[in-house]
């Protein structure tokens, strides 16, 4: 294969600019091929701003049954991503989803295991993990320059959204159209990071504000409290309505913290571990010495563009993906989790009740102020099995 045929299912906001990035050649080794989308309107702005040369498609099998894709990206609504990656996959088509994985974690595992069966090439636009500021902290954290963490918080809350946002589309902000907030649209890449540095906690408390600063049914305000294996914590806040917010993540270990803010990663960094210290030290008060370091971080940061050159790279040259599909539903473990300690009023153990927390969804989707697609949705769900 000389050259990566890609197809974009969904271009709305984040499709058509995937669509661009394909046939303005962003991504050496790919072309654009075909579009699809249910809105005659956007098949328009394709005709009109993607030339001839792509193929026009109003609904997915079309696309499939066309056999002028090697890859799909699909850029829909979150419910859509599962069902339309296996037909990819049925499709034998390579498969890149936009965040969320899905919407609930038992959609998303049935989605895993069609990838696993079909031998494709499967990722997700976890765009963030291109960063090199993640990226460095990601390998300071492996090679053990932390030590063992003890503690992590983020406060992501730069999220502002006014209450125009949500009523800029009829799917956004219920539980029938995106399946959630915040933690479904927003922050699955702090989600995703989060666990992709850290790894899994064992259980989660989170408290989350539904509705609570816009008139909408879903959450704008989230705080999480999380415990490890090992005995850490973390807290995890994000929020659409704090203006302005804020992007801090600090990670604390026996050797020191590491916080990322306004685009700096500073590495205070203990000259002892605390531990050696602390069973050593005799004389009452004291600490270790510490060094404030500003660590270097080089290397540009890709984004959107970056996960599809790689995705390409994956496929035509066997390399690394940095990004697999099958770890998108980590994040939305995380964000299932807090969902349903809230609905619940307690502590959620990983892995999480599945069952109890799709019937819960169920009853927030049947009851959504998305009556026109409500009936629908909830067969979507049931027939999905």
């Amino acid at each position: 294969m000389e050259k990566l045929r890609f197809g974009i299912i969904g271009i709305g906001n984040m499709g058509s600019a995937h669509a661009r990035s394909l046939y303005n050649g962003e991504v050496p080794g790919a072309i654009l091929t075909a579009v699809c989308d249910i809105n005659p309107e956007r098949l328009n702005w394709a005709k009109n701003n993607l030339g001839s040369d792509v193929q026009l498609f109003d609904n997915a099998d079309d696309l499939f049954r066309a056999g002028v894709t090697d890859a799909v990206l699909i850029a829909t609504p979150h419910y859509d991503h599962p069902p339309l990656a296996i037909k990819g996959f049925e499709a034998k088509q390579h498969v890149l989803i936009e965040k969320p994985a899905g919407v609930y974690t038992r959609q998303v595992r049935i989605m895993n295991d069609a990838a696993n069966a079909s031998g494709k090439v499967f990722g997700i636009m976890y765009n963030q993990r291109t960063n090199p500021l993640y990226q460095k902290l990601k390998d300071l954290i492996d090679s053990g320059e932390l030590g063992e963490i003890r503690r992590s918080n983020w406060i992501i809350t730069d999220w502002y959204r006014p209450q125009s946002y949500y009523d800029s589309g009829s799917w956004r902000a219920s539980w029938a159209g995106e399946g959630g907030g915040v933690l479904i649209n927003q922050a699955p890449h702090q989600l995703d990071l989060w666990q992709w540095i850290c790894g899994m906690p064992k259980r989660i408390r989170a408290f989350c504000g539904f509705g609570k600063y816009h008139d909408i049914e879903v959450e704008d305000d989230v705080t999480a409290y999380v415990e490890y294996e090992n005995g850490a914590t973390g807290v995890f806040v994000t929020s659409t309505s704090d203006c302005p917010g804020s992007n801090r993540f600090e990670i604390s270990g026996d050797m020191g913290k590491i916080v990322i803010e306004d685009g700096k990663l500073i590495f205070w960094r203990n000259r002892m571990s605390e531990r050696i210290f602390n069973a050593e030290f005799k004389y009452g008060f004291g600490q270790p010495e510490v060094w404030k370091c500003e660590i270097p971080v080089s290397g540009p940061n890709l984004q959107h563009v970056g996960i599809l050159r790689n995705f390409t790279d994956a496929i035509l040259q066997g390399a690394k993906l940095l990004a697999p599909g099958q770890e998108g539903i980590r994040g939305l473990t995380l964000s299932n989790a807090m969902h349903l300690s809230a609905w619940t009023d307690s502590w959620v153990e990983l892995p999480i009740d599945e069952e109890l927390y799709l019937s819960l969804l169920q009853e927030r989707i049947k009851n959504s102020s998305k009556k026109k697609n409500v009936e629908a949705r909830t067969l979507d769900i049931d027939a999905s099995f």
